[in-house]
């Protein structure tokens, strides 16, 4: 039982810390005159076998090679077999292995302490850093125990566990590790933002405190700026932790960092990286894209030597232009195979694209290379003259009206140009847009109506400056945020590429104000901002206060929260409000995509069962199949299936030569389509330590089932976030099965 052995080790234990794999590398030793050489090296805190591999060379032509290999480890060894990660809610056996390597046994003290965790066991004691145990075990000689903790999550956050062992009749065989375990939150967290600007006095804007939240998770945040490229936080933020890596999202990522490099220090958001972590994040991504490059210049979805999609690989070269706009490296090579791409991109069309998409295809093509200092005018205007303004979308306009400006060749095609854009934009008093679509095959281009906006927005700005039209593009731009951002990546890329390129030209004043913010009666903070300058000032009120001030809410329930301006200039707010239920256990949701989840037994009937209260039960070590069903009720385009996994089990990578073989679903459905189709409706899938994902391209309504195996290897009882699938690029399209638990159990 747990209890006694807390203070079993009289005197401190080292903690292995150091698990690099590569012990020492020589890349030039000199024997002696005999042959020999030698090569101090001090391993690392491995306990593992290390295998040590030499190659020999002399005079350039006599070579050879030899193997050998050692083995660290120590007479006692505690290894924690603890889960990847863990979600707040679970509770569980946290295994810890004791390992004797004499040839007596030995009488081990192991004490265990925890932070953000509770050890639940009754006789676990409360420390100043967070809970201890501890047990005192026999160990047989040249064999190990398998001791088992019961601990549950504390909070979301990060758990940190601290072992020690030693043996009782010899303190000095001892030994400790360390284990630091994310612990996410299974229920879907909500964050909602408005945003707005205060020209003179104060706005009072009321704020109703949800109820049944996590008390400790989120709360008010206020962001405060003179600027508004405040504005552009969440959208610049979603884009860098968009969690898929496809060509296009790589290179968004770049472009996010493009249209706003120039203000990306003076930034001060919250979860906004350091600029040098960013400045080696679009390096990184240049990389991953010039790993993709196919041989003619085009980029595949997810790997290289895949089949190459146009829009995909004329947005890549868009990004490429950019960051070496922004004095990136980019290697010459990759910007001379994108402009041959580019130049040649009607013989990389497949035929069976529509007219429009292929002319949608030529224009963003002779923008990109304009963007490269390849400008092809003659090219642009034929296309305009050849198809007609009135067949040609608008974003398509926008593009070539960009690459048309300013050559004195095209002034009878710019002005056709002008009139048909302002005889086809919707106005209000303060904002306008446009209306357009490519019908059936807007996924072949990603189309929007809102980066046709942002298309023709920049063009605007260099063709005809002094537009009334363009502020009004603004506004319309940014009223159809949602949640602080546009609704996908290529959205947010071009609508922030559009802004930067308005603020850098048109935000003029000098601020000189002092901005205060009041909940309730109570001040909750100020700054003064002097002088143009990008600061960013944020206050943050914990949830647990805000549940707090719910005393003094009218009758309706709402707190009033008041923004007040002093002084000349500009403030621009926004106001943000993120929590987490208490509920963990959500119901399933439609909107788009039906999503069920079962898990199923693989080699035994009895491995797998499900009780009356839903609750799932997998025996511990047995091997599980998850079965996802997705039911698409019409044809979706860009989807992503993801299904989060409990701590307790998994993912059993094929693809990992260590796995071995897996059964095959005994209900595939591989012919799904017909005869004519034998592979899985996805194109490309991930298996994660924490979620498996699946991806596709074009789905046609129907239903469709996606399995994977995983192996239950920690007991305990978890909680199952929801299985969702979304449009990638329309992610109000969407599904999601309900909350399950599952327990692991011998």
């Amino acid at each position: 039982a747990f209890g006694g052995a807390a203070e079993a080790a009289a005197q401190p234990i080292r903690v292995r810390s150091n698990f690099d794999p590569l012990a020492l590398f020589a890349p030039e030793v000199r024997t002696d005159g005999d042959g020999r050489a030698s090569v101090p090296v001090t391993l690392p805190d491995n306990l593992t076998r290390y295998r040590i591999m030499v190659v020999a060379v002399a005079d350039g032509k006599f070579f050879g090679s030899g193997e050998a290999s050692i083995t660290a480890r120590l007479p006692l060894m505690v290894r924690p077999s603890a889960p990847r990660f863990l979600n707040f809610g679970d509770r569980f056996q946290l295994p810890v292995v004791l390992q004797n390597q004499t040839d007596e046994p030995l009488t081990v003290n192991l004490a265990v302490q925890a932070s953000n965790a509770d050890l639940t066991d009754e006789t676990a004691i409360t420390t100043d850093v967070g809970e201890a145990a501890g047990v005192q075990v026999t160990v047989p000689a040249n064999d190990r125990v398998e001791v088992r903790i019961p601990t549950q999550t504390a909070s979301a956050g990060t758990a940190r566990f601290q072992f020690g062992a030693a043996a009782a009749d010899n303190p000095a065989w001892a030994d400790a590790a360390e284990v630091s375990l994310p612990v996410w939150t299974p229920a879907t967290t909500e964050a909602f933002a408005v945003y707005g600007q205060v020209d003179e006095g104060a706005i009072a804007q009321p704020l109703l405190p949800p109820a049944d939240v996590i008390p400790i998770y989120g709360g008010l945040e206020v962001s405060m700026s003179s600027t508004a490229l405040q504005a552009l936080t969440d959208a610049y933020l979603y884009l860098m932790e968009y969690p898929f890596e496809c060509s296009e999202q790589v290179a968004s990522r770049i472009l996010a960092v493009a249209a706003l490099r120039d203000v990306l220090t003076a930034f001060d958001a919250p979860g906004l990286p350091p600029a040098e972590e960013i400045d080696a994040a679009v390096a990184r991504d240049i990389q991953i894209l010039q790993a993709l490059q196919d041989y003619n210049g085009g980029f595949p979805i997810w790997r290289r030597g895949g089949e190459v999609w146009p829009f995909y690989s004329v947005h890549a070269a868009h990004a490429l232009a950019r960051a070496r706009l922004k004095d990136y490296q980019v290697p010459e090579e990759m910007i001379s195979r994108s402009l041959d791409y580019l130049r040649n991109i009607e013989n990389y069309i497949p035929s069976w694209y529509s007219q429009r998409s292929r002319d949608s295809l030529v224009a963003y093509s002779l923008y990109v290379r304009k963007l490269l200092g390849d400008v092809d005018t003659g090219k642009a205007r034929s296309l305009v003259e050849d198809r007609g303004l009135d067949n040609l979308s608008l974003e398509n306009i926008g593009w070539l009206l960009f690459v048309l400006t300013g050559d004195d060749g095209s002034a009878q095609t710019l002005m056709e140009m002008r009139r048909y854009l302002a005889n086809r934009v919707t106005e209000t008093a303060g904002a306008a847009n446009f209306v357009d679509s490519y019908d059936d095959d807007n996924y072949l281009v990603l189309y929007s109506n809102r980066r046709a906006d942002a298309v023709i927005l920049e063009a605007l700005m260099d063709d005809q400056p002094d537009s009334d039209l363009i502020p009004k593009l603004v506004q319309g731009l940014l009223a159809h945020r949602t949640k602080g951002r546009w609704s996908n990546t290529q959205e947010n890329v071009f609508v922030l590429l559009a802004l930067d390129k308005y603020f850098n030209i048109y935000e003029a004043q000098t601020p000189d104000f002092v901005a205060r913010v009041w909940l309730g009666d109570q001040y909750a903070g100020g700054h003064e901002f002097v002088g143009r300058t990008t600061e960013n000032v944020n206050l943050n009120v914990p949830m647990s206060i805000v549940q707090d001030l719910r005393s003094q809410a009218d009758a309706s329930g709402q707190i009033p929260l008041i923004v007040q301006k002093e002084g000349q200039g500009r403030l621009y707010y926004r106001l943000g409000l993120r929590y987490a239920p208490t509920d963990l256990m959500l119901d399933p949701a439609d909107h788009g995509f039906t999503v069920e989840r079962v898990y199923e037994p693989v080699d035994d009937p009895e491995d797998v069962w499900q009780d009356e209260e839903g609750v799932w039960h997998v025996k511990a070590g047995a091997r599980v199949r998850v079965r996802l069903t997705l039911v698409a009720e019409s044809r979706r385009y860009h989807v992503a299936l993801v299904d989060p996994l409990p701590a307790g089990l998994e993912t059993l990578n094929p693809a990992l030569a260590v796995v071995g073989d897996i059964p095959k679903d005994p209900d595939s459905q591989s012919n799904r389509y017909g005869w004519w189709w034998w592979g899985p409706w996805y194109e490309h899938q991930n298996l994660r330590d924490e979620r498996a994902e699946a991806f596709t391209s074009l789905l046609w309504g129907g239903v469709y089932t996606y399995t994977y195996v995983a192996r239950a290897t920690t007991p305990g009882e978890f909680i199952v976030p929801p299985a969702k699938a979304e449009e990638m690029y329309a992610p109000e399209t969407f599904g999601r099965s309900g909350t399950d638990r599952l327990v692991v159990e011998d």
